[in-house]
């Protein structure tokens, strides 16, 4: 089978003014970005609110605990919606924009695999239409005033040990985790410890995610926390008068990017929170726009139901008062393997030889990780389809044990996924099972209300959807609990900030770990986003580049083809 890259490069790809067209969109509804992708207008909500009042079917697509090379759940998303097209559905696909990071670092780009892809891949993998520039440069204007109201006197009388605000860049850089800036003498600024994240941890990227219009995203960025004064009083971006520029430079990177799949599926591409550090999903605005266009609207949620997908109920949903139809979770025998104690799984490095052998009880006993996922689902009071995304070596006695405990654990059952190799063709019982289960009614419910006390949800959290036995908070969370409740924002939402490598905050911990604390050893106020992040673990938000990074094979050849991007 060929490569990634030379599948997406030798694919048959319309003009992205054909694919508005069959979405039912005007000339005047579409900002063309080239041939192949274009900005979507925000007008469309209002210019089809009265015909689709109602909306399509909304499916969120999650995972089991991945390994570190991840399951395929964007190349499942893709095989999902271009599936329930050939079953005469209107589908369209929603993703995140893939961050720079880990493209040049240590997993590669994230537009699916195979034949069941996004295109142009090297476009989506790369800059697209520029948001997350957009994204770091606001970020970064933000932080510039900050230092500049320091050097010119302090007039807002910022404590300068309470800044919470870091700079972003979109590459993972370990030597950036903690700087020193305003050194250089008096022209230099003023003396003070610093940091770097990646752009997609950013705030900024979080609230163009959660946002709902121009007027609500200028709200938030005005309501952006930078610090506190000395007398104890929050500091904001509005109080900075620097809201105001960000927005503009954030105007149209607001507006979902359009694309399309090798079918030539609908893909709304937009906004690119990571699952571990951010909300992990992608936008609200896409979401809404493409279900008011299609009956079956698919959109992933990142790493497995323990993050992106408790997020996008917690925290997305509440936001965008959408309420899903159903849950697709997937699953691999491989990362059943892993689970169940077989194989040391490292990105970068070849597959473990032993997980290319058929093993029933490892598969079997690392089952307890998908059950897990299954019950997380239903927490939430949704049906759940579980999708077997397969590879060659798995065996009809693995999968079949997989199709059995999935069923006993309360599924619609499994269904296997050949999406990589067969395209929309390799998901259709897939896709006749998620129509099957979105006609089910649907009892969706939060994890907790927004009024319960921070470390209630926090606690909620942790115990109902890793299973741990409770929570332990280091003094500074402990003070940052007592600060934020002080300043009322004991209301807003938990954005657990974890490793997706394990249900728990230990990545070594697989499988359904039990009798476990989850140690929280931080708090971050994200106010203009709309929640409360709590650092578990030894968690970072900034990535660091391997020994050998994936960017290392990227290149340009004699033609002007980028080559090596997978």
């Amino acid at each position: 089978m060929a490569s990634d890259l030379e599948i997406a490069q030798q694919a048959e790809i319309r003009p992205i003014a054909e694919i508005a067209q069959a979405l039912g969109l005007a000339d005047e509804d579409v900002d063309l970005y080239r041939k192949y992708k274009a900005k979507i207008s925000l007008a469309v909500l209002d210019k089809f609110q009265a015909k689709r009042a109602a909306g399509g079917k909304y499916v969120v697509v999650t995972s089991l605990t991945p390994t570190p090379l991840g399951e395929g759940k964007t190349t499942t998303t893709v095989g999902l919606g271009m599936a329930l097209n050939r079953l005469g559905q209107r589908a369209a696909i929603c993703l995140r924009q893939p961050s720079l990071g880990p493209a040049f670092g240590v997993k590669g780009g994230a537009t699916g695999s195979g034949y069941a892809q996004v295109l142009p891949m090297e476009d989506i993998n790369l800059h697209l239409t520029g948001d997350t520039h957009a994204v770091a440069l606001a970020h970064n204007l933000l932080a510039a005033f900050i230092d500049n109201s320091l050097f010119h006197d302090n007039p807002l009388q910022i404590d300068p040990y309470s800044i919470a605000w870091p700079r972003v860049v979109d590459v993972s850089d370990r030597a950036l985790r903690q700087i020193m800036v305003g050194l250089g003498g008096r022209d230099g600024g003023i003396p003070r410890a610093g940091s770097f994240d990646i752009a997609v941890a950013s705030e900024v990227m979080a609230i163009l995610a959660l946002t709902t219009s121009l007027r609500d995203l200028r709200a938030r960025l005005g309501r952006i926390m930078i610090g506190i004064t000395r007398a104890g009083k929050p500091i904001t971006a509005e109080d900075l008068e620097c809201a105001g520029a960000m927005t503009a430079l954030l105007k149209e990177a607001l507006k979902p990017n359009l694309l399309q799949t090798i079918e030539h599926t609908p893909a709304f591409i937009h906004t690119g929170a990571f699952g571990s550090t951010g909300h992990g999903n992608n936008s609200i605005l896409a979401d809404q726009i493409a279900l008011k266009l299609s009956d079956y609207v698919v959109t992933e949620a990142g790493f497995g139901s323990d993050l992106g997908m408790e997020k996008f109920f917690n925290i997305k949903c509440r936001y965008s008062g959408l309420k899903p139809d159903a849950v697709v979770l997937v699953a691999t025998v491989r990362a059943l393997k892993m689970h169940g104690g077989v194989g040391r799984v490292i990105a970068g490095k070849p597959l473990p030889p032993e997980l290319a052998q058929e093993n029933l009880a490892a598969v079997e006993k690392g089952c307890a990780n998908l059950v897990k996922h299954i019950e997380n689902a239903r927490l939430f009071g949704l049906p759940v389809v579980v999708a077997v995304n397969r590879f060659d070596a798995d065996t009809d006695r693995e999968i079949t044990i997989v199709e059995r405990v999935a069923r006993d654990s309360g599924a619609e059952g499994a269904f296997v996924s050949d999406a990589r190799a067969r395209g929309g063709a390799g998901a259709i019982s897939l896709a006749e099972a998620v129509v099957h289960a979105c006609k089910k009614p649907a009892q969706f419910k939060f994890l907790y209300a927004a009024d319960l006390p921070i470390k209630e949800k926090i606690q909620r959290t942790a115990e109902k959807i890793y299973g741990a036995d409770g929570v332990e908070y280091s003094p500074e969370a402990e003070a940052k609990i007592r600060l934020y409740t002080d300043l009322g924002l004991n209301r807003l939402p938990i954005s657990m900030a974890k490793t997706h490598l394990s249900l728990s905050h230990d990545e070594k911990l697989k499988g359904r770990p039990r009798r476990f604390r989850v140690p929280v050893r931080d708090l971050r106020a994200s106010v203009g986003a709309g929640f409360l992040t709590a650092l578990c673990g030894d968690l970072r938000t900034m990535p660091a580049l391997p020994r050998v990074p994936a960017g290392t094979r990227i290149d340009v050849d004699e033609n002007g083809r980028i080559v090596g991007l997978v």
